[in-house]
Protein backbone atom coordinates (compact mmCIF):
# COMPACT_ATOMS: atom_id res chain seq x y z
CA UNK A 1 0.00 0.00 0.00
CA UNK A 2 1.21 3.22 -0.42
CA UNK A 3 2.74 5.32 2.18
CA UNK A 4 0.98 8.76 2.43
CA UNK A 5 2.17 11.97 4.52
CA UNK A 6 -1.15 14.20 4.61
CA UNK A 7 -0.36 18.19 4.84
CA UNK A 8 -3.79 19.25 6.19
CA UNK A 9 -5.56 17.23 8.48
CA UNK A 10 -7.81 19.03 9.79
CA UNK A 11 -8.71 18.95 13.61
CA UNK A 12 -11.74 16.66 14.47
CA UNK A 13 -14.93 19.16 15.09
CA UNK A 14 -15.56 17.04 18.67
CA UNK A 15 -11.88 18.39 19.60
CA UNK A 16 -12.15 22.16 18.27
CA UNK A 17 -12.60 25.10 20.39
CA UNK A 18 -15.62 27.02 18.18
CA UNK A 19 -14.80 29.99 19.75
CA UNK A 20 -11.44 30.02 17.88
CA UNK A 21 -13.46 29.39 14.92
CA UNK A 22 -15.82 32.52 15.82
CA UNK A 23 -13.29 35.28 16.70
CA UNK A 24 -11.22 33.79 13.36
CA UNK A 25 -14.04 34.26 10.89
CA UNK A 26 -14.77 37.45 12.31
CA UNK A 27 -13.98 40.91 11.18
CA UNK A 28 -10.33 41.38 9.88
CA UNK A 29 -8.29 43.76 11.57
CA UNK A 30 -8.76 45.05 15.71
CA UNK A 31 -12.92 44.40 16.25
CA UNK A 32 -14.58 47.86 17.16
CA UNK A 33 -15.99 47.31 20.39
CA UNK A 34 -20.18 48.16 19.29
CA UNK A 35 -20.01 46.84 15.70
CA UNK A 36 -23.56 46.70 14.01
CA UNK A 37 -24.92 43.54 12.58
CA UNK A 38 -23.09 42.85 9.06
CA UNK A 39 -25.05 42.31 5.98
CA UNK A 40 -26.46 38.70 5.74
CA UNK A 41 -23.62 36.99 3.22
CA UNK A 42 -20.64 39.02 3.97
CA UNK A 43 -17.10 37.95 5.10
CA UNK A 44 -16.88 34.43 5.45
CA UNK A 45 -20.25 33.83 5.08
CA UNK A 46 -20.14 34.35 1.71
CA UNK A 47 -18.27 30.90 1.41
CA UNK A 48 -21.70 29.17 2.09
CA UNK A 49 -22.49 30.79 -0.61
CA UNK A 50 -19.71 29.98 -3.03
CA UNK A 51 -19.76 26.30 -1.93
CA UNK A 52 -23.04 25.39 -1.27
CA UNK A 53 -22.10 21.60 -1.34
CA UNK A 54 -19.85 22.44 1.58
CA UNK A 55 -22.29 22.69 4.30
CA UNK A 56 -21.13 22.79 7.51
CA UNK A 57 -21.93 18.84 9.94
CA UNK A 58 -24.95 19.03 12.37
CA UNK A 59 -23.66 19.32 15.73
CA UNK A 60 -24.99 15.06 16.04
CA UNK A 61 -22.30 14.90 13.47
CA UNK A 62 -19.97 16.66 15.02
CA UNK A 63 -20.18 14.74 18.57
CA UNK A 64 -20.24 11.48 16.64
CA UNK A 65 -16.71 11.87 14.39
CA UNK A 66 -15.05 10.03 16.82
CA UNK A 67 -12.19 12.61 17.47
CA UNK A 68 -8.44 12.27 17.38
CA UNK A 69 -8.71 8.52 17.92
CA UNK A 70 -10.95 7.45 15.46
CA UNK A 71 -9.19 10.20 12.82
CA UNK A 72 -5.69 7.68 13.91
CA UNK A 73 -7.54 4.91 12.82
CA UNK A 74 -8.64 6.34 9.99
CA UNK A 75 -5.11 7.50 8.70
CA UNK A 76 -3.46 3.92 9.76
CA UNK A 77 -6.44 2.27 7.18
CA UNK A 78 -5.34 4.58 4.60
CA UNK A 79 -1.21 4.10 5.58
CA UNK A 80 -1.10 7.95 6.38
CA UNK A 81 2.07 7.36 8.33
CA UNK A 82 1.95 11.35 9.00
CA UNK A 83 -0.21 14.36 9.09
CA UNK A 84 -0.28 18.24 9.45
CA UNK A 85 -2.80 18.77 12.01
CA UNK A 86 -4.65 22.09 11.45
CA UNK A 87 -7.01 23.70 13.75
CA UNK A 88 -5.59 22.86 16.98
CA UNK A 89 -4.72 25.38 19.54
CA UNK A 90 -1.10 26.17 20.57
CA UNK A 91 -1.66 24.87 24.00
CA UNK A 92 -2.65 21.46 23.29
CA UNK A 93 0.98 20.50 20.87
CA UNK A 94 2.48 18.88 23.81
CA UNK A 95 -0.96 16.78 24.63
CA UNK A 96 -1.35 15.78 20.93
CA UNK A 97 2.46 14.56 20.45
CA UNK A 98 2.32 12.88 24.02
CA UNK A 99 -1.01 10.66 23.21
CA UNK A 100 0.07 10.53 19.63
CA UNK A 101 3.63 10.48 19.17
CA UNK A 102 4.85 10.59 15.40
CA UNK A 103 1.83 10.83 14.01
CA UNK A 104 1.26 14.50 13.32
CA UNK A 105 2.82 17.32 12.54
CA UNK A 106 1.89 20.46 14.71
CA UNK A 107 2.54 23.88 13.36
CA UNK A 108 1.49 26.91 15.61
CA UNK A 109 0.41 30.08 14.98
CA UNK A 110 0.73 33.90 16.35
CA UNK A 111 -0.75 37.10 16.21
CA UNK A 112 2.05 38.89 14.46
CA UNK A 113 1.99 42.11 16.17
CA UNK A 114 2.65 40.75 19.54
CA UNK A 115 6.36 40.76 18.71
CA UNK A 116 8.65 39.21 20.75
CA UNK A 117 6.31 37.89 22.91
CA UNK A 118 5.15 35.97 20.13
CA UNK A 119 8.92 34.94 19.49
CA UNK A 120 9.47 34.08 22.63
CA UNK A 121 6.65 31.60 23.05
CA UNK A 122 7.27 30.10 19.41
CA UNK A 123 10.38 29.07 20.79
CA UNK A 124 9.29 27.91 23.96
CA UNK A 125 6.73 25.47 21.91
CA UNK A 126 9.35 24.55 19.75
CA UNK A 127 11.75 23.10 22.36
CA UNK A 128 9.52 22.54 24.96
CA UNK A 129 6.28 20.99 23.20
CA UNK A 130 7.72 19.85 20.16
CA UNK A 131 6.03 21.95 17.67
CA UNK A 132 7.33 21.41 14.31
CA UNK A 133 6.57 24.86 12.57
CA UNK A 134 4.72 27.84 12.25
CA UNK A 135 1.60 28.52 10.23
CA UNK A 136 0.35 32.06 8.82
CA UNK A 137 -2.86 33.26 7.28
CA UNK A 138 -3.33 36.61 6.20
CA UNK A 139 -6.56 35.41 5.65
CA UNK A 140 -7.55 36.38 8.91
CA UNK A 141 -5.49 39.00 10.27
CA UNK A 142 -5.02 41.26 6.72
CA UNK A 143 -1.31 41.38 6.74
CA UNK A 144 0.20 39.76 3.64
CA UNK A 145 3.05 37.33 4.39
CA UNK A 146 5.59 40.40 3.55
CA UNK A 147 4.66 42.07 6.01
CA UNK A 148 7.50 43.38 8.42
CA UNK A 149 5.72 42.30 11.85
CA UNK A 150 5.98 38.73 10.46
CA UNK A 151 10.22 38.96 10.28
CA UNK A 152 10.66 38.32 14.08
CA UNK A 153 8.95 34.94 13.86
CA UNK A 154 10.30 34.52 10.42
CA UNK A 155 13.63 34.98 11.47
CA UNK A 156 13.24 32.32 14.50
CA UNK A 157 11.62 29.87 12.35
CA UNK A 158 15.14 29.76 10.58
CA UNK A 159 17.03 29.77 13.75
CA UNK A 160 14.99 26.75 15.30
CA UNK A 161 15.28 25.17 11.72
CA UNK A 162 11.22 24.76 11.12
CA UNK A 163 9.60 25.19 8.27
CA UNK A 164 6.90 27.46 7.86
CA UNK A 165 3.32 27.48 6.56
CA UNK A 166 1.85 30.42 4.64
CA UNK A 167 -1.47 30.77 3.39
CA UNK A 168 -1.48 30.93 -0.40
CA UNK A 169 -4.51 31.32 -2.49
CA UNK A 170 -7.35 33.46 -3.32
CA UNK A 171 -10.32 34.20 -0.42
CA UNK A 172 -14.16 34.36 -0.52
CA UNK A 173 -14.35 36.46 2.36
CA UNK A 174 -15.50 39.63 0.66
CA UNK A 175 -15.16 41.67 3.64
CA UNK A 176 -11.16 41.81 3.15
CA UNK A 177 -8.60 41.67 -0.07
CA UNK A 178 -9.43 39.08 -2.31
CA UNK A 179 -5.43 38.80 -3.13
CA UNK A 180 -4.20 38.66 0.42
CA UNK A 181 -2.52 35.28 -0.05
CA UNK A 182 -1.47 35.86 -3.57
CA UNK A 183 1.95 34.02 -4.27
CA UNK A 184 4.04 37.34 -5.16
CA UNK A 185 4.42 37.54 -0.95
CA UNK A 186 6.05 34.93 -0.87
CA UNK A 187 9.25 36.36 -3.15
CA UNK A 188 10.10 38.67 -0.42
CA UNK A 189 9.97 36.21 2.35
CA UNK A 190 12.02 33.82 0.44
CA UNK A 191 14.37 36.67 -0.94
CA UNK A 192 14.79 37.63 2.69
CA UNK A 193 14.89 34.68 4.44
CA UNK A 194 16.67 31.81 1.80
CA UNK A 195 17.38 29.21 4.22
CA UNK A 196 13.97 29.31 5.67
CA UNK A 197 11.74 26.12 4.55
CA UNK A 198 8.50 27.53 3.28
CA UNK A 199 5.36 25.82 2.07
CA UNK A 200 2.66 27.71 0.08
CA UNK A 201 -0.66 25.89 1.38
CA UNK A 202 -3.52 26.19 -0.80
CA UNK A 203 -1.22 26.08 -4.10
CA UNK A 204 -1.57 29.70 -5.06
CA UNK A 205 -4.89 29.23 -7.21
CA UNK A 206 -5.82 31.22 -9.39
CA UNK A 207 -2.37 32.78 -10.15
CA UNK A 208 -1.01 29.23 -11.03
CA UNK A 209 1.13 30.30 -13.35
CA UNK A 210 2.76 32.88 -10.94
CA UNK A 211 3.42 30.51 -7.95
CA UNK A 212 5.07 27.79 -10.22
CA UNK A 213 7.61 30.85 -11.38
CA UNK A 214 8.57 31.17 -7.37
CA UNK A 215 8.61 27.40 -6.99
CA UNK A 216 11.20 27.51 -9.83
CA UNK A 217 12.73 30.83 -8.27
CA UNK A 218 13.44 30.05 -4.78
CA UNK A 219 15.14 26.68 -3.59
CA UNK A 220 13.06 26.27 -0.29
CA UNK A 221 9.57 27.04 -1.65
CA UNK A 222 7.29 24.17 -1.40
CA UNK A 223 3.88 24.09 -1.99
CA UNK A 224 0.67 21.70 -0.65
CA UNK A 225 -2.63 20.66 -2.65
CA UNK A 226 -4.70 21.38 0.57
CA UNK A 227 -8.21 22.47 -0.18
CA UNK A 228 -8.68 21.50 -3.57
CA UNK A 229 -10.06 18.06 -4.84
CA UNK A 230 -7.55 16.09 -6.56
CA UNK A 231 -10.23 14.92 -9.34
CA UNK A 232 -9.94 18.77 -10.71
CA UNK A 233 -6.02 19.14 -11.27
CA UNK A 234 -6.16 17.38 -14.67
CA UNK A 235 -9.56 19.22 -15.64
CA UNK A 236 -9.23 21.08 -18.59
CA UNK A 237 -9.73 25.14 -18.39
CA UNK A 238 -9.81 24.04 -14.15
CA UNK A 239 -6.61 26.86 -14.22
CA UNK A 240 -4.11 23.89 -12.75
CA UNK A 241 -2.61 22.86 -16.21
CA UNK A 242 0.72 24.64 -15.70
CA UNK A 243 1.13 23.29 -12.54
CA UNK A 244 0.19 19.62 -13.35
CA UNK A 245 2.63 19.94 -16.09
CA UNK A 246 5.35 21.71 -13.83
CA UNK A 247 4.76 19.23 -10.93
CA UNK A 248 4.87 15.98 -13.14
CA UNK A 249 8.60 17.45 -14.42
CA UNK A 250 10.91 20.13 -12.91
CA UNK A 251 8.67 20.31 -9.80
CA UNK A 252 7.96 17.25 -8.91
CA UNK A 253 10.00 17.70 -5.85
CA UNK A 254 8.20 20.80 -4.57
CA UNK A 255 4.55 19.61 -4.39
CA UNK A 256 2.93 17.64 -1.39
CA UNK A 257 -0.43 16.71 -1.02
CA UNK A 258 -3.16 18.17 1.15
CA UNK A 259 -5.87 15.70 1.32
CA UNK A 260 -8.15 17.74 3.57
CA UNK A 261 -10.51 15.36 3.87
CA UNK A 262 -13.18 17.01 6.43
CA UNK A 263 -13.38 19.70 3.74
CA UNK A 264 -14.63 17.70 0.92
CA UNK A 265 -16.64 15.08 3.65
CA UNK A 266 -14.43 12.23 1.54
CA UNK A 267 -12.72 9.18 2.96
CA UNK A 268 -9.20 9.37 2.77
CA UNK A 269 -8.66 6.37 0.71
CA UNK A 270 -10.40 7.77 -2.07
CA UNK A 271 -8.82 10.82 -2.31
CA UNK A 272 -5.67 9.22 -2.25
CA UNK A 273 -6.97 6.76 -5.43
CA UNK A 274 -8.34 10.05 -6.97
CA UNK A 275 -4.36 11.65 -6.58
CA UNK A 276 -2.84 7.95 -8.14
CA UNK A 277 -5.33 8.54 -11.02
CA UNK A 278 -3.95 11.88 -12.29
CA UNK A 279 -1.69 12.01 -15.13
CA UNK A 280 1.43 11.58 -13.29
CA UNK A 281 4.41 9.42 -13.59
CA UNK A 282 4.41 6.46 -11.33
CA UNK A 283 7.69 8.10 -8.88
CA UNK A 284 5.89 11.08 -8.99
CA UNK A 285 3.04 10.57 -7.33
CA UNK A 286 5.03 8.52 -4.83
CA UNK A 287 6.73 11.64 -4.53
CA UNK A 288 3.47 13.78 -3.68
CA UNK A 289 1.97 11.71 -1.52
CA UNK A 290 4.82 10.57 0.11
CA UNK A 291 8.59 11.64 -0.47
CA UNK A 292 8.44 15.39 -0.57
CA UNK A 293 7.06 15.97 2.48
CA UNK A 294 9.65 13.80 4.65
CA UNK A 295 12.56 15.49 2.90
CA UNK A 296 10.51 18.69 3.75
CA UNK A 297 10.34 17.74 7.36
CA UNK A 298 13.76 15.82 7.40
CA UNK A 299 11.89 12.84 8.36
Amino acid sequence: MTRVIDMEIGLPHSEANPELERLAHGRPGTPFPQPLPRPEGYGFSNYGRVFRSKEKATPEAKKDDGGLKQLVADMDRANIERGLLVGAENSATGKIHAQYPGRFFTFVTFDPTDGMRAVREFERLVKEEGANGLRLAALYNGLPANDRRYYPLYAKAAELDVPVRIYTAMNYANDRPYDLGHPRYLDDVCIDFPELRVVAGLAGWPWVNEMVGLLRRHPNLYVDTAAHHPRYFAQPGSGWEQFLQYGNTLLQDKVMVGLSRYLFGTPFETLIEDYKNLPLKDKVIEKWLYGNAAAFHRL
